[in-house]
């Protein structure tokens, strides 16, 4: 519904006194003019579009099959959605220029601006607020603030190991995703917001979760249902979507609300006191209440749902790979020594496991893929003519397994790809785990620093212990999740912590 209301039809062109785009969703006929030179899925049936064969539970998953048997480039239409799909890294990194493409915001993000509108990562390009917003917050996650979540960061990772040393004595393995999600959606409830949501006393998840699972899995059945068909095919779906968002809405309402009625005004602790208190250091504009309300709620899922994510396949590759698991122990136990807790200095200097969490957001980065628009008329890698506002589909995995990039075997687990001296071999712009450009996550810091810190606390603690019988399913919900995941630990022997 947002891509043909609001969205797309307030898109305007960047440059002032250009034509506004055209409206609702841009199938791809109209901005790319040698269209047919790009392959397609065999079987294209007229009407239809490329439908048989397709999965749409795990379109992610058939894109990437598709660009494994079409090459770097490809196109896929369902209907009359026809969309370019770009997965090599020469590609990749053209689109990462600039100065030639935008963000677009399309697909699945613009069905999820009926509850996050124009937040930092839902906003249209044209959009102040996004600037605002982004000039606002910035430096919440500055080395100085960072310093200061640490804090809060290891309260809510003693509660995961609380539990986990539970499963671990009564002999039970621990759910990993939804672990994972527990302890993400405290941290950044904690450190942004000041709020609990007492995730680690519920064995269900909490309603918050249950709704942001909902809006998202929403979001994504919209793009593979027929927009003339969407009102009949998922009329039940869009009653749940909407109480969904109503609950979203209303829980993160009060937050605000609890925050604005203690507020005083002194220093600035969280990213909520900077969107009440702080205005733009040039302008002096402030967030409306509206906006507020669109930025929590931006951060709270994502926030937590890629970092989760990213947290449970490190775990289930560490599982997976015994001389890894080892080296990262060895590590951390030498790094850490003598230390309850570590300091916020000490997270960075776990080289070798930041670069397990790397490989492990390669393979699988969590947010898979990004969307890039030309901002004039232009060619793609000098040979794809685009017209100004047409778009592309960047599938990071893909992106992430070019043997150009990568080396003849992409597809194995080696944390040694992101040596100093193997990143500084690669061409600049194949590993986009966070997305590119001036739209990239404003968080990346901050989730980079949690996972680390994380993993380094568990495999302090615990052995890690997989089932050998499990294959990787990876669930799709707009972002991706290992599904089933599940570890039994045992205390190390070594340590007493």
């Amino acid at each position: 519904m947002a891509q043909t209301t609001e969205g797309a039809a307030a898109e305007r062109a960047e440059r002032p006194g250009s034509a506004p785009l055209p409206k609702g969703f841009r199938s791809a006929q109209a901005g790319w003019p040698e269209l047919r030179r790009i392959p397609h899925p065999p079987g294209r049936v007229p009407l239809l579009g490329d439908v048989f064969g397709a999965n749409v539970s795990t379109p992610v998953q058939d894109s990437m099959r598709f660009a494994r048997s079409l090459g770097p480039i490809f196109r896929r239409k369902a209907f009359t959605k026809e969309i370019v799909f770009v997965a090599g890294a020469r590609l990749g990194a053209d689109m990462a220029d600039e100065s030639r493409f935008a963000k677009h915001v399309g697909l699945g993000v613009a069905n999820l601006r009926p509850v996050a509108g124009d937040g930092l990562f839902t906003a249209y390009n044209h959009e102040p607020n996004w600037q605002l917003a982004h000039d606002i917050l910035a430096p919440g996650f500055n080395r100085d603030a960072m310093a200061g979540y640490h804090r809060l960061m290891l309260d809510v990772a003693a509660r995961l190991t609380e539990r986990w040393d539970e499963r671990e004595r009564a002999g039970v393995a621990v759910d990993v995703p939804g672990d994972m999600t527990k302890l993400t959606l405290e941290t950044i409830a904690r450190t942004g917001f000041g709020h609990d949501f007492g995730s680690f006393e519920r064995e269900r998840p909490h309603p918050f979760v249950t709704a942001m699972v909902g809006t998202l899995a929403f979001a994504q059945r919209r793009n593979v249902v027929p927009g003339a068909l969407a009102p009949l095919l998922l009329r039940e779906a869009s009653r749940r979507n909407d109480a969904d968002m109503a609950y979203l809405n209303r829980t993160v309402d009060e937050v605000v609300a609890a925050r604005r009625a203690e507020s005083g005004g002194g220093e600035l602790n969280d990213l909520l006191d900077r969107m009440l208190e702080v205005a733009h250091p040039e302008t002096g504009e402030r967030l409306t209440a509206e906006n507020i309300r669109r930025q929590v709620i931006t951060f709270l899922v994502a926030g937590h749902e890629t970092t989760s994510g990213a947290l449970s396949f490190a775990l289930h590759y560490l599982a997976r790979h015994p001389d890894v698991l080892a080296r990262a122990q060895d590590e951390v136990d030498r790094v850490w020594a003598g230390k309850d807790e570590p300091a916020y200095e000490d997270v960075a200097k776990l080289r070798y496991l930041r670069r397990v969490l790397d490989e492990s957001l390669r393979l699988w980065p969590t947010a898979p893929a990004f969307a890039r628009e030309a901002r004039q008329d232009t060619e793609l890698g000098g040979e794809h003519p685009m017209r100004r506002g047409a778009w592309a589909l960047v599938l990071t995995m893909m992106l992430h397994r070019d043997p150009e990039a990568w080396g003849p075997d992409p597809e194995a687990f080696d944390p040694d790809r992101f040596d100093p001296k193997a990143v500084r071999s690669r061409p600049a712009h194949v590993f986009k785990p966070f997305g590119t450009g001036a739209r990239a996550c404003i968080g990346r810091q901050f989730a980079l620093h949690e996972a680390t810190l994380v993993l380094g606390l568990l495999l302090r603690r615990y052995d890690l212990h997989g089932d050998p019988e499990y294959r990787l399913r990876v669930a799709e919900r707009l972002t991706l999740m290992p599904e089933g995941l599940t570890l039994n630990l045992s205390r190390r022997a070594t340590l007493d912590v």
